[in-house]
This record gives structure tokens, C-alpha cells and sequence, in this order.
């Protein structure tokens, strides 16, 4: 019979810690990381001429590099006086300041180099015990680059390990100096304000990271309802035509003098096909279809009903001109219904986000389909525009891309909005083919 040994929370505790601190300071010791410049987009140096934009970027590296070479010229002229530029120098001058300008490439290791030559300065240069000047402030320096670098967590294991360290050593080396205070209090402001600034600056990234996530789960989100709501449209197009294949179908064997059987069964055979697609169609348009939405009681509009539309905008306030070029001819279905909502949407937009500004629908029919172009002045008025989310633009796309069309949509150099569009029309026979092809 075996005994299971539960651990006390005093254990796993402990356990926990250790873990953390192998995790911070002992894993991945010798890794190789370059400080990068800083970014442009700051509220700061966003600010600042391009040119001086170049140079600010590498202020952190122009920082640990002038107070390791401050560091390094104390050490030089305190070490003159008893060994001038000799390896005593190297030593004291040179150590803490290479160290330092470790943390700019390998940030844990240059926290355990400073750690281990702390003592070392201190005995070569016959100084204070254990922080000898340049070690103090080189190791000050070392502590506040990684904690900056790293995690808040790693900068409270560097403060407790510099504490325990200096304690042990001025305990062995009986020093009265008691300078681990001093290092222990000024290491715990700079720490505590580099976690206080990189905390902050964690959570702006995580919003900002947040709101980009929120932003493209909104753009996802719109572009199916838009698709969601043309699918509703077009179901209604092509039950329509489903319905009169299925009628004339019926129909067909009525009009033919003592037709064959064959011809009958063919016709039997179109029918039942096309109720069993129709049916089907209107199964799709159930799940498609909102809970609270109806089926609409109306055909699908059509550009002959593009003047009912432009009468309605202009009693709201609109002024719109429409201009009609080419022979007037009836286009499939899917490209009217589509065309008259493009221009419904992009009037929409007009009254919307530039109140008071006039606006022109032209309409081009031309041998390989159909042109449209609405273009809107800049807003005029007390009005102020209402803010939109291109989700107008986005619909427009969605219908233009299903129709294998061209868009373009963007300001005019007025101040106004533009969008212009193609949907291709194949001719009657190639159209055909394409059918008989599906």
C-alpha cells in the first residue's frame, strides 16, 4: 500500500520561489540579446524633426555607455595613485565598466559578472569594502538595465541576492562602513521606478495589443453580416428564377402536340430539380437569416428604381445630380440589385459624413457591363459628420468582388469622397456558355 505525501503550502512555497528564481536568473544565462533602438512612434520622439529621430533612438545605449565611461575614468584616476595603468587599473577601472556595457547584449550574465567581481575590485583597489566606488556604481547601473530589460520579478531576486551578497561579505570582511545599506536603499528606488515604468508600459501594450485584436474581431464580424446580408438579397434573385424554371417546366409538355414521353420525363425530371433546389435555397436562407428578421414582401430593387431613391435623398437635404450614359438595357438581376445598392450605400455615406455637401450618381453602360461613379462634395454646414467605420465601404466590396468587378473608393483633392465602380456584364452568348459550362 502506497502513501501519498502532500506537501505543505509552506513547501510549495518554497518550491515555487526556488523555481522562479532558477527561471530568472539562472536559465538562459549566456543568451545572446541586443538592446534595440527605441521605437519612433513614441509620444516623445514622434515628435521631434526626422533627422534628430535617427539619433534619439539610441539614447538608452549613449546612457549606459557615458556612465560606464564616467565609471571608468574615476576608476583610472583614483587607481594612479598607487599603480599607474597597470593591471591593478584594468581591474578596477575597466571590470565594472565592461560590465555595465554587457547589459546591453547579455543582460544575466552581466548581473552575475558584477556580483562576483564586486569583491574582486574591492581587494585589487583598496577601497571600500565591499562596494568600492566604481563597483557601486557600475552595479547600480547593472541592476537597473536588466530590470529594465527583464521582468519585475527578476529585478526583486537581483535586489534580495545584491542585499544577501553585500551583507555576507561586509559579515566576513568585518567592515563598519556598512555600505550594502546604502546600496540596498538606492537600488530599491531605481528598481522600484523602473518596475513602476515598465509595468505601465506592459499594460499600454497589452490595451493597445487588446484593441488591435477587438478591431480585427470587428472587421471580421462586419464583413460576414455584410456577406450574411447579400446572400438574404441574392437568395430572393434566385429563388425567383428557380421558381419560373419550375413553372415553365411544368408547363412545357402543355404547349407540345402529343409530345414524346421522353420529353415528358425531361420535363418531369427539370421540375422536380428545380423544387428540390428551391427548396433547398430557402432551407439556406432560414439559417442565414436573422431571428427577428421577416422575409420581405417586395421584389429586390433594381436601377429602374434608382429615381424613387434619389427623390427620397433629396427631400432629406441632398442635392443629387444623375447622369446616364450608353444604351439603357436590362442586366441580370444580381447586377442591378447590386449596383442599385452601392449607390443606396454610398449616398448613405454622404449624408452621414459630409452633411451638407452635394452629390453626383453617374451611371455608364458600356459594351462589357456597367459603370457607376458617385462622387460627393466636401461637407459645408454647422453639421458636424458622424464617424464611421468603413463598414459601408466594406459591403460595397463584398457586392463588387462577387460580381468579379473593379473598385476604388478614397477622398477627392475638393475635399469630397469618391467611389467608382465596374460590374462586367458577359454578352447574352457568353453568358450562356457560362451557365451551360456550371
Amino acid at each position: 500500500m502506497t502513501e501519498t505525501k502532500t506537501r505543505s503550502p509552506e513547501h510549495r512555497l518554497a518550491a515555487g520561489a526556488m523555481e522562479s528564481l532558477r527561471q530568472e536568473l539562472f536559465r538562459n544565462v549566456l543568451d545572446y540579446r541586443p538592446l534595440g533602438p527605441l521605437g519612433t512612434d513614441g509620444p516623445v520622439i514622434r515628435r521631434l524633426p526626422k533627422t534628430l529621430q535617427k539619433g534619439v533612438v539610441w539614447f538608452p545605449h549613449a546612457v549606459v555607455g557615458l556612465v560606464a565611461l564616467i565609471a571608468l575614468l574615476q576608476g583610472v584616476f583614483a587607481a594612479n595613485t598607487y599603480s599607474p595603468f597597470g593591471m591593478a587599473t584594468v581591474i578596477t577601472a575597466g571590470l565594472p565598466a565592461a560590465t555595465l556595457m554587457m547589459t546591453l547584449v547579455r543582460p544575466v550574465l552581466a548581473f552575475w559578472v558584477s556580483i562576483a567581481s564586486t569583491p574582486v575590485v574591492a581587494v585589487v583597489g583598496h577601497g571600500d569594502w565591499p562596494w568600492a566606488p566604481t563597483s557601486f556604481v557600475c552595479h547600480l547601473g547593472v541592476l537597473v538595465v536588466v530590470a529594465a530589460r527583464t521582468r519585475p520579478r527578476t529585478a526583486a531576486w537581483m535586489w534580495l541576492i545584491t542585499l544577501l551578497t553585500g551583507s555576507f561579505l561586509e559579515e566576513v570582511g568585518g567592515s563598519p562602513t556598512r555600505v550594502t545599506f546604502g546600496m540596498a536603499f538606492v537600488s530599491a528606488l531605481a528598481l522600484l521606478v523602473v518596475t513602476v515604468v515598465q509595468t505601465r508600459r506592459d499594460a499600454k501594450q497589452e490595451v493597445t495589443v487588446q484593441r488591435t485584436v477587438t478591431a480585427v474581431e470587428r472587421d471580421r464580424r462586419t464583413l460576414l453580416e455584410e456577406r450574411t446580408t447579400i446572400a438574404r438579397e441574392l437568395h430572393d434573385v434566385v429563388a425567383h428564377h428557380m421558381s419560373v424554371v419550375a413553372i415553365q417546366a411544368e408547363a412545357a409538355p402543355y404547349r407540345v402536340e402529343n409530345p414524346p414521353p421522353e420529353l415528358e420525363q425531361a420535363f418531369a425530371t427539370i421540375r422536380e430539380n428545380a423544387v428540390a433546389a428551391l427548396t433547398e435555397l430557402r432551407r439556406v436562407l432560414g439559417v442565414v437569416r436573422a431571428d427577428d428578421q421577416e422575409a420581405p414582401d417586395a421584389p429586390q430593387p433594381t436601377l429602374a428604381e434608382l429615381d424613387r431613391l434619389l427623390d427620397n435623398v433629396r427631400e432629406t437635404g441632398l442635392e443629387t445630380e444623375k447622369t446616364v450614359t450608353g444604351a439603357v438595357r436590362a442586366l441580370p438581376q444580381g447586377v442591378e440589385l447590386s449596383a442599385y445598392r452601392i449607390v443606396q450605400e454610398a449616398l448613405s455615406n454622404t449624408l452621414r459624413h459630409a452633411p451638407g455637401a452635394s452629390a453626383k450618381v453617374e451611371i455608364g453602360y458600356v459594351l462589357g457591363g456597367l459603370g457607376l461613379r458617385i462622387v460627393n462634395g466636401p461637407p459645408r454646414g454647422l453639421v458636424k459628420p458622424s464617424p464611421g467605420a468603413g463598414h459601408g465601404v466594406t459591403g460595397m466590396r463584398e457586392r463588387v468582388t462577387m460580381l468579379n468587378g473593379e473598385m476604388t473608393a478614397g477622398p477627392t483633392e475638393d475635399g469630397g469622397y469618391e467611389v467608382a465602380v465596374f460590374l462586367p456584364v458577359p454578352a447574352e452568348r457568353e453568358r450562356a456558355e457560362e451557365e451551360v459550362a456550371a
